[in-house]
């Protein structure tokens, strides 16, 4: 059967390190943002912590193996910055450095290639203390912190990304206070969100000189439609657009930020320099996509700074963290980033959901949601490439349960379920399916009665949930 996927496509399982190593603090590692705020009452669901997630940290060989047996090709996961470095600059600890040398080395001997990612939200607690990312040195820091990784691991990672979703980093952690470290601040997020993309800037500066393979970031994405045909709406949605997509993307690749994020934050937006624009406008090499849902927007006056709401559309289906399944928002995003930024090379870097999994049952977990997710969405991105998208990968969200940040471990997102109690790994069925198309190189994905765009277009459909065409601007 004929596939859409690359000779060369990639097919992953992406992870990070504060939701599934557990033991934070083990071989002389500093504590980070995260292990202070889920250890802080109130801030966690159940009080849950990272202290144990998936044990990842002892029992990576077996759970690379998974990885073998899946035929996962590629394998992205993030290093925790305060096991390499305690105080997060200054002295390597070398056993932190040393686990992460031997899961590249146990990756690379199952002929899986390594994506690293160098921060995923676990700022050492040493550097929060002295300003984190609203200090001016932070990029500085960054840029030290990745460079020790660069030479001790860049002859053998040949994918890395220095930051993901540092709109998540910025709003969650800095304006909401619903995130590590918490803040609740209007005057922050836009210095902090600078100093990231001076952070990458410097990273991929120094990849350069001490790199040899490929370097960019990963953001998450969502194409952002208005709730109706009123102009409040419209409106509304492209200021989510702007403070969502287009607010780390557009001065990375275009060299500037978009108008309206100086009306949303107001007073509090700076005046940035020229100099600083011009250091963080610089291509690289790669940009990742993380891909979940839609919004669906209203004007909402009374709400600053954004004065726009997501809402949930009339009979659409929800993951249980709420988020709508909306798969043709998939493709209509990877082909904006194609049209607006001169179609870039682009990996999913994350895509799945959370559902209500049962217990095991014979040794598997049954899923058929998440089954129907990842099909849906894998037809969205062969659909993509059909539209002439430079897509290279895809990273399923997330290899195994594991701990959901604010969430605890309420949310599942695995391939695998991971028993609490005594760590062992059950396989779910989107792992067979998983397994069926990387074996497939895709074709698994279509049913054998129709080619990719056709199957595409009907699941899409089935999933088109809003009310009324006024509700939908795609």
């Amino acid at each position: 059967m004929t596939t859409p996927f690359p000779k060369h496509f990639l097919w992953g399982a992406a992870t990070s390190a504060y939701q599934i190593e557990g033991y934070p603090l083990a071989d002389g590692a500093g504590a980070s943002i995260w292990h202070r705020f889920a250890h802080t009452p109130g801030r966690v669901a159940r009080a849950e912590t990272g202290d144990l997630a998936c044990d990842h940290y002892h029992r990576y060989r077996d759970d690379v193996a998974l990885m073998a047996e899946l035929g996962l090709n590629t394998y992205r996961f993030s290093v925790a910055w305060g096991r390499v470095l305690p105080e997060g600059r200054g002295a390597i600890n070398q056993r932190g450095l040393d686990f992460y040398e031997r899961l590249v080395d146990t990756l690379l001997a199952h002929g899986i290639r390594p994506m690293l990612t160098l921060y995923h939200w676990d700022l050492p607690v040493a550097l929060h203390e002295r300003g984190g990312w609203l200090n001016p040195d932070s990029p500085h820091w960054f840029a030290d912190y990745a460079a020790t990784l660069f030479r001790a691991l860049a002859d053998r990672v040949p994918l890395w990304v220095t930051l993901n979703e540092p709109w998540v980093v910025t709003v969650p952690g800095y304006l909401d206070g619903q995130l590590a470290p918490g803040h609740r601040d209007l005057f922050e997020p836009p210095r902090v969100a600078h100093h990231l993309l001076l952070a990458h800037a410097e990273a991929v500066a120094a990849y350069r000189t001490l790199g040899r393979h490929q370097i960019g970031l990963a953001v998450n994405l969502e194409p952002q439609h208005p709730a109706s045909s009123a102009p409040a709406d419209q409106t509304a949605s492209r200021r989510r657009d702007a403070f969502i997509n287009r607010w780390f993307l557009d001065p990375l690749l275009l060299g500037r930020y978009p108008d309206e994020l100086a009306d949303i934050f107001g007073l509090a937006w700076p005046d940035y320099s020229a100099e600083s624009l011009k250091v963080i406008h610089s291509r690289p090499d790669f940009i990742g996509v993380n891909y979940y849902s839609r919004g669906l927007v209203c004007a909402a006056p009374d709400a600053p700074p954004l004065k726009a709401q997501r809402i949930t559309p009339t009979h659409a289906e929800l993951t249980t963290m709420g988020w709508e399944v909306y798969p043709k928002g998939l493709t209509e995003t990877l082909c904006w980033v194609r049209d607006r930024y001169a179609n870039p090379p682009l990996y999913i870097t994350e895509n799945g959901a959370a559902f209500a999994d049962p217990a095991p049952h014979q040794g598997l977990v049954n899923d058929p949601q998440r089954v129907a997710y990842l099909r849906t969405h894998l037809q969205a991105a062969a659909t993509a490439l059909e539209q002439g998208v430079d897509l290279r990968g895809y990273y399923v969200w997330s290899l195994l349960d594991n701990f959901e940040w604010a969430e605890g471990y309420s949310q599942r997102f695995g391939l695998y379920q991971v028993d609490p109690h005594d760590q062992r790994r059950w396989p779910k069925t989107s792992a067979q399916f998983y397994q069926a198309v990387i074996r497939s190189h895709g074709a698994a994905v279509t049913p054998a009665s129709g080619s990719p765009t056709a199957a595409y277009a009907a699941d899409a459909a089935l999933h088109d949930t809003t009310t009324t065409p006024a509700a939908r601007a795609d």
